[in-house]
């Protein structure tokens, strides 16, 4: 299996569960593993062949920076949906940071799998 890789995508949403945090905006970061078979693309040399991994990030943004929701657990399953859904992936691991959200820690955030890791 191939994995196309996305590693910190960067968007400002409002995400949380306490009311200060649906006021201001915060920054999460997205890591993106999804199967994807490059064997055409690298043929062919053309975008076209393969999953794209700009038209995901921009759809990703949009997506994101309009979301209004408290978990990041919920933010995870909406990016896994859409990878599968509008972009035909078999697989996808999502993870989804929000960085300093707990006092005392660099990091924290979940990590998901979904769909059939081998074809």
């Amino acid at each position: 299996m191939d994995i196309l890789f996305v590693r910190e995508l960067k968007v400002d949403t409002r995400i949380g569960i306490y009311d200060w945090e649906r006021e201001v905006n915060q920054t999460v970061l997205v890591d993106l593993d999804i199967a994807a078979d490059v064997r055409a693309a690298a043929q062919t040399d053309k975008v076209e062949s393969t999953i794209n991994y700009q038209t995901i990030c921009q759809h990703l943004v949009a997506h994101i920076s309009a979301s209004e929701v408290e978990l990041v657990e919920t933010l995870a399953e909406q990016i896994a949906d859409i990878i599968r859904s509008e972009f035909g992936a078999a697989w996808v691991q999502v993870t989804v940071h929000k960085p300093a959200a707990v006092r005392g820690t660099r990091d924290v955030g979940v990590r998901i799998e979904r769909g059939d890791r081998l074809p």
